[in-house]
């Protein structure tokens, strides 16, 4: 429809001329239904934008002001101002920034592989200066997941022994890394 034309349809239907309101709204509905559509994939809530979107160009039709603008451009800026509404109020997902979903393709940041690569040759590097009675049991407690108990049972070691090895390599890696 031509602007002028739709410009005094819309002063019909500020005077409740609902002939004039018909035609607006065959105009209307489908265009509002695909500007509607980029934000909601559910025909029936789209629907209902489109709806709530003519119902407010009846009631506030006396509002219109053909010096200021277009028709369409009132009614879409009712019908996006409606869509900014509904996103507002609408329920907000719950974000899970640990989602594996939403990990690009599984892989770390280039950054932090570099610093965990650092930090393994560093833990490397300072279990080589520990004795080797150390090193069996930090191995065994620590990569293997056995119990204390099971460590001295293991080595035939009291477990008081196996307990003050683990402290004392623990001390001495912590002490070797520093800041690391």
């Amino acid at each position: 429809m031509e602007r002028e034309l739709l410009n005094s349809l819309m002063g019909r239907v500020a005077s409740r001329d609902k002939a004039a309101f018909e035609a607006i709204y065959r105009h209307f509905v489908p265009k509002l239904r695909s500007f509607m559509a980029r934000s909601s994939n559910e025909p029936a809530v789209v629907e209902e934008y489109v709806q709530e979107a003519m119902v407010t160009v009846w009631r506030k039709a006396h509002l219109f002001d053909p010096s200021r603008g277009h028709a369409s451009t009132w009614i879409f800026a009712i019908a996006r101002n409606l869509r900014i509404d509904a996103f507002r109020r609408g329920p907000k997902p719950d974000f899970d920034p640990a989602d594996p979903l939403l990990a690009i393709n599984g892989t770390e940041p280039p950054d932090e592989l570099v610093l965990r690569s650092q930090q393994a040759d560093a833990l490397r590097e300072a279990m080589k200066q520990l004795k080797p009675d150390f090193v069996e049991v930090l191995r065994m407690s620590y990569f293997e997941g056995l119990p204390h108990g099971a460590i001295a049972e293991k080595l035939g070691l009291p477990l008081g022994t196996v307990k003050s090895r683990i402290r004392l390599a623990c001390e001495k890696l912590r002490a070797a890394l520093g800041d690391l």
